[in-house]
């Protein structure tokens, strides 16, 4: 996991995870701290969630108000959950995230991807 969000973001992105195998049949589910250089507003990062294409941001204070590995399968969104400031690092958000690896994870950012690149004209053209 570290490696690859290095590769994804930058190298210099510095990441502490701890990777847990369990016994599910679809899905990733992670506990994101993350820390930012400014401070956070809480209200202006759930409306950057809101707006992120893919992202469904579910943040209840309330009893299943947060969405599980089991309610994602079959989904292609990336659900968002359990936001708050995190006082633990300076200028901290925490926040939960869900998603069907097997959908978000695999097949559909391949094709999402080439949509892009497609829409973006990257792709080279044969004659």
């Amino acid at each position: 996991m570290r490696v690859e969000t290095k590769k994804i973001l930058d190298p210099d992105v510095e990441v502490l995870a701890t990777c847990v195998r369990v016994p599910v049949f679809v899905g990733h589910s992670e506990a994101v701290v993350a820390e930012f250089v400014e401070p956070v507003d809480l209200e202006r990062a759930r409306e950057a969630l809101r707006e992120s294409e893919g992202v469904v941001l579910l943040d209840q204070r309330e009893d299943g108000g947060y969405v599980t590995p089991l309610e994602s399968v079959g989904e292609d969104a990336t659900y968002v959950s359990r936001l708050r400031v995190d006082p633990s690092v300076p200028h901290g958000l925490a926040f939960w995230c869900v998603a069907d690896n097997l959908r978000k994870g695999a097949a559909l950012n391949a094709v999402q991807i080439a949509e892009t690149m497609i829409a973006l004209d990257l792709l080279p053209r044969h004659a």
